[in-house]
């Protein structure tokens, strides 16, 4: 075990903000890269689709097991392990002209991105820990600025006219570089004074609301990421070159709400701060299906990004709080049914719009957040 005062320092901080934020650049470099391999590899629309399930796949697969890996080798090895396989990947991923080697990169690419997101929330748990106040949100809000960043740079960046693999390149080469940087500041352990406690699975019931409560805020994330601009283009009238709006409001207030809630942690509390969230997310949903313009639209959206922003930084730190068993293992478990939000739910989404209607869709998202609403409530006061 790592003593508190060992693991409390500013270095350890700052390492856990760098690892958060190269699993959101990474994300982000990717997004802009996805039209050129559409293009080299001359896919459609369900081609496509069925290559970015890779990534998905290669993702949940790492998540499924990092937890014990955590366990096991340390929180520093498993990030090095999960950054390095992104970095090495990322120039295939913009020149690879094989579907095969395509789907081998890519699934390689969600394997780095899964063990590295499963890992970054066992260290901030723990240095989180050790500091005895919350950081947790704005652990979250670097990965959000990430993605942020590695969208529009590299957007910029291939508008430039630089090739997708120098873009490719210089994103790794960014990467590896604040890896190296932030190295000494990652943790060795993959537990916090936990030694005593048995490396055994069992989710209780409190565990099981809390990766429900992550699902269906990672279900609302998933919906504004693929369908916001459909809404906007489809269902109000907007250009196509405008598509992006909904999900620029959206991330936006999500990132400035994610770096203001240890703040307001401190103020509303735990408890609270999930209520007004989810509360806030679930008006947003309504506002946009019973005022049908594009800029109430814009403004549900950005509601809805404030009320998704802290719910699952807060709900990892209750996972790793949790006494059911150990950290590695209880965040692991919520982050990984929590990501099956992202990987089914956009496509349970349109299940329903095609049967129905996207304003259909949208509604379902707003009852199945009272999830969260419920799990608030249902939690004790002495863990939120």
């Amino acid at each position: 075990m790592m003593r508190e005062d060992k693991i409390n320092t500013a270095s350890q901080r700052m390492a856990t903000r760098s690892a958060f934020f190269i699993a959101g650049f990474a994300m982000g470099v990717w997004a802009p890269l996805v039209p050129y391999a559409r293009q080299r590899l001359e896919l459609d629309e369900k081609s496509l689709g069925s290559l970015l399930l890779c990534l998905g796949l290669g993702s949940l697969l790492t998540m499924l097991f990092s937890g014990k890996l955590v366990g096991r080798f340390g929180c520093r090895s498993i990030i090095t392990l999960g950054t390095l396989c992104i970095a090495s990947v990322l120039p295939l991923l913009a020149t690879v002209h094989s579907l095969p080697l395509m789907i081998v990169s890519l699934f390689i690419f969600g394997a780095g991105v899964g063990m590295t997101d499963v890992t970054v929330n066992v260290q901030g748990t723990m240095v989180e820990k050790a500091a005895n106040q919350p950081l947790m949100s704005g652990f979250h809000g670097l990965f959000s600025i990430g993605g942020i960043v590695g969208a529009a740079v590299g957007s910029i960046v291939l508008s430039a006219g630089l090739s997708p693999l120098m873009m490719a390149l210089c994103a790794s080469l960014l990467i590896v570089v604040i890896l190296s940087f932030s190295f000494t500041g990652l943790l060795p352990v993959g537990q916090y004074g936990e030694e005593s406690h048995p490396q055994r699975f069992k989710a209780d019931r409190p565990l099981i609301i809390m990766a429900l409560m992550c699902l269906v805020c990672f279900l609302a994330e998933g919906s504004m990421l693929d369908w916001s601009g459909i809404w906007l283009t489809s269902n109000q009238g907007l250009d196509l070159a405008y598509a992006g709006w909904g999900y620029a409001a959206f991330g936006t207030t999500m990132a400035i709400m994610r770096l203001l809630g240890d703040k307001i942690v401190l103020v509303t509390g735990r408890k609270v701060l999930l209520l007004i969230s989810g509360s806030f997310a679930l008006i947003g949903f309504i506002l946009v299906v019973l005022f049908p313009s594009w800029q109430v639209s814009l403004c549900a959206f950005a509601l809805i990004g404030l009320g998704a922003a802290n719910v699952v930084p807060i709900v990892t730190t209750l996972a790793g709080n949790h006494n059911a068993m150990p950290s590695n293992l209880s965040v692991a478990y919520v982050s990984t049914v929590g990501y099956l939000g992202i990987l089914l739910g956009p496509a349970i989404i349109g299940f329903i719009a095609h049967a129905a209607s996207l304003s259909s869709a949208f509604l379902c998202i707003a009852v199945v957040l009272l999830v969260i609403i419920y799990g608030a409530l249902s939690l004790s006061t002495t863990s939120v």
